[in-house]
């Protein structure tokens, strides 16, 4: 373990943003775990230092902000990739950390660039279905090449080794998102509000939960659909409820206050998402004891879900199994109260905190050892070349 290699342990993450996305939530919880176990940790973000700060860091982690403009175009526009890389490289070569791990598939691939030269091994991490995100295919192509850079690439779920090149499976570390109860109180079992989380973008077919709803709503005029998030579908979502004449039975409040405090007030989740990566957000609803209906696609949800057994899976893109599995569980108290319980224990189970920052530290500790050794490896050659 840790013991064995050099007492210096400067990790750093680095990331796009501090807004409220789950790979940042995630940082936030894995980050202050690693503080806790003596790890010196830094996060680095590209945005400015005057924007909010959504999830909540631990006081003694260091956060670098870059103050860079967000990449908008196909790649990026040249000019920006290049302020990014040089302003990232800079800030790598200065700070001297350990190891550096990143997050997502952008800046994956300007880490594993912006860290060439400096003898720091990086740990890069994906979080989505790089194969069908429209905007990251030509990142993904430039990815490929610098994959062999990587000491380790961490992924969310076994399936989703598939978006690798074959050679680089063998270097790829399945390790799940924390399932770290949210904390607040439930309704339980009598509320009827319907969820939806996240960014409101084509990837999570909110187009199609909001069909869904519509079909069914006449059935139970008792429930609601709350979509929460922001992103650029918010105009055609907002056109749909109004087409649909949902007003007042459908609602998009924006981003929550608190993070996870959407679950206040929610009797179930429902993901209609058309592709993921690993939703956190299904991890997060079960492990605070929050029923879930999602959609069996690529990747996440049936590794996370025994359909019937802890939640409910439906085949992606069909409103019509979306809308029956949703009045299935809106009529039934009993099943929700099942299903959530079930839920709640195969998350502790499988996905504790303890065990996930455990998983991060094995492979922190894994590059801090090949570190050492390449340190080593170079020392006779320094040496002659001082004689």
């Amino acid at each position: 373990m840790l013991d064995q290699v050099s007492t210096s342990r400067r990790v750093a993450f680095v990331l796009s943003g501090l807004g409220p996305g789950g790979a940042e939530g995630v940082i936030a919880k894995i980050s202050e775990r690693l503080v806790q176990a003596d790890f010196d940790v830094t996060v680095i973000a590209f945005d400015r230092p005057d924007q909010p700060v959504f999830h909540a860091f631990h006081e003694n982690v260091r956060l670098i902000r870059l103050a860079l403009p967000p990449v908008r175009s196909r790649l990026g526009g040249p000019a920006n990739i290049i302020r990014r890389f040089l302003r990232l490289r800079r800030t790598l070569r200065r700070e001297r950390f350990d190891v550096v791990i990143s997050f997502l598939t952008k800046i994956n691939a300007l880490t594993l660039a912006a860290s060439a030269g400096t003898g720091t091994p990086v740990i890069v991490s994906e979080r989505n279905n790089p194969l069908l995100q429209p905007n990251n295919r030509l990142w993904s192509l430039v990815l490929k090449p610098l994959y062999p850079r990587a000491h380790a690439i961490v992924l969310l779920t076994d399936a989703s080794r598939s978006c690798l090149p074959p050679r680089e499976r063998t270097r790829a570390v399945v390790i799940r998102n924390p399932a770290a109860p949210l904390p607040f109180e439930l309704l339980g079992a009598d509320g009827t509000r319907c969820v939806g989380v996240g960014r409101l973008t084509r990837q999570k077919g909110f187009d199609l939960l909001i069909t869904a709803f519509s079909r069914i709503a006449d059935r139970f005029p008792d429930w609601e659909l709350v979509i929460w998030g922001e992103g650029p579908d918010r105009p055609l979502l907002e056109a749909q409820v109004r087409q649909l004449g949902l007003e007042g039975r459908v609602t998009l409040p924006g981003v929550t206050a608190k993070p996870g405090a959407w679950v206040e007030s929610a009797a179930m989740l429902v993901l209609s998402s058309r592709y993921e990566g690993g939703p956190n957000v299904v991890i997060e609803a079960m492990a605070t004891g929050l029923p879930v209906i999602a959609t069996r696609c690529d990747f996440g949800p049936s590794e996370l879900i025994d359909d019937g057994q802890d939640g409910l899976l439906v085949p992606p893109e069909d409103p019509e199994a979306l809308a029956s599995a949703m009045a299935r569980m809106m009529a039934d108290r009993r099943l929700r109260a099942e299903l959530a319980s079930a839920g709640h224990r195969r998350m502790i189970a499988d996905a504790s905190i303890d065990r996930v920052v455990g998983q991060w530290v094995d492979v922190i500790g894994s590059a801090l050892r090949s570190r050492a050794s390449e340190h080593h490896r170079s020392e006779p050659a320094e040496a002659i070349a001082s004689s």
